[in-house]
């Protein structure tokens, strides 16, 4: 299965500290490409949102939003570690008997010491679980969306294979005959000007001939072409720049058979082939 690389998330999750809302939007891109767009209060975890959307997504531009809407009493879910406490204070004994004009230590100022509040630490361990939980839900949701847009995707590529097969198919028959016209109309040429005896002119309009119908390598390789698209849909993962490299090399091939065409209808058969190519040429590029 293909994946797009188009696709939409969206998260709510109570947790000890409020309501976390998160929000995964892709598009396709090159790259994968990371926008984080955080809360104040959760902007710290931008390390770990980053490393485990990496390891889940391909390609793509990825809009992940994240907010933390606070409870009124989740500032009060702190208490002191008095064992951390009670280390500050006998520093701050200690400092005021070296530096006796130093001002003491406010409540301020031991409040916001790493680690004497030990429920706001224990609250950034769980908050970070949650979090991890909470990307690793939306990650899921959007790979899922990307694969039912896939499908899509895939379902018009095949469609758009299955008719450039019946306008091969078309043109095949066809060739016998136009090469018989065309050998007609070279031969009357020819023989104005054999009379002339011009071997070199002869030479090289039976050159070129040869030159101008010979199409059987480029209907081979169309054919080639198509089976490797229908395998790589058919095995999917990323596969998009693979895809898009077959699709310059179709309408390379389909460009050469109207170039060499003898008649009106193989010329309006390589311009419909280009018009399916380029259609699905369009449709490869969303995907991953």
């Amino acid at each position: 299965m293909i994946n797009s690389m188009t696709g939409f998330a969206a998260v709510e999750r109570e947790t000890a500290s409020g309501v976390l809302i998160l929000e995964l939007r892709a598009v396709n891109h090159r790259y994968l490409e990371l926008q984080l767009k955080l809360d104040e209060n959760v902007r710290s975890f931008e390390p770990l949102i980053r490393e485990q959307l990496a390891a889940k997504l391909g390609r793509g531009k990825v809009e992940c939003r994240l907010s933390l809407m606070q409870r009124d009493h989740a500032t009060k879910l702190a208490q002191l570690d008095s064992t951390v406490l009670q280390q500050l204070v006998q520093l701050s004994v200690t400092i005021q008997q070296h530096f006796p004009q130093s001002q003491p230590l406010s409540v301020a100022d031991v409040l916001r010491w790493p680690g004497v509040l030990q429920g706001e630490r224990l609250s950034h361990d769980t908050l970070a679980d949650e979090i991890r939980a909470s990307l690793a839900q939306a990650v899921q949701e959007m790979i899922d969306s990307r694969a039912r847009e896939g499908a899509k995707l895939q379902a018009i590529i095949l469609a758009r294979l299955a008719d450039i097969d019946a306008l091969l198919e078309q043109v095949k028959p066809m060739l016998p005959a136009q090469i018989k016209a065309y050998q007609t109309r070279l031969i009357a040429k020819l023989q104005e000007v054999i009379h002339n005896a011009d071997e070199e002119r002869v030479r090289q309009e039976l050159i070129l001939f040869a030159q101008r119908v010979d199409v059987d390598e480029e209907l081979t390789r169309l054919g080639a072409h198509i089976e490797e698209v229908k395998r790589i849909l058919q095995v999917g993962g990323a596969a998009g720049k693979r895809l898009d490299f077959l699709m310059q090399e179709l309408n390379r091939e389909a460009n050469t058979l109207g170039a060499k065409s003898v008649s009106t209808e193989v010329s309006q058969v390589s311009m419909s082939l280009k018009v399916l190519i380029e259609q699905m040429r369009e449709q490869i590029q969303n995907i991953e």
